[in-house]
């Protein structure tokens, strides 16, 4: 799978390779998709202060099952605590 303090880079590259969404809190991974103009992987971020497993699961399972088309294609997925926002790949 790779190091746990890789660079941004080495995981979207390891992702898309792999065909996996990356998940992150972190907002660099879009500003990443938008500056290379990335066609995948997908990215799920989760702005949320509450980073649980129980909070961010009922947020992520059910986007899973509402974008899964889109996200299997490339998009950016964006998770706040009241609304979702998504955008296809290229940004």
């Amino acid at each position: 799978m790779g190091e746990i303090g890789a660079p941004d880079v080495v995981i979207m590259d390891w992702a898309r390779k792999n065909e996996h969404i990356v998940f992150t809190h972190d907002l660099d991974f879009g500003t990443a998709l938008a500056l290379t103009k990335a066609e995948k992987s997908s990215v799920i971020q989760g702005r949320t202060q509450n980073v649980t497993v129980t909070h961010l699961s009922r947020m992520v399972i059910s986007s899973l099952e509402t974008y899964k088309d889109i996200l299997l294609k490339g998009a950016l997925l964006v998770l706040d605590e009241d609304k979702k926002r998504i955008r296809i790949l290229p940004l």
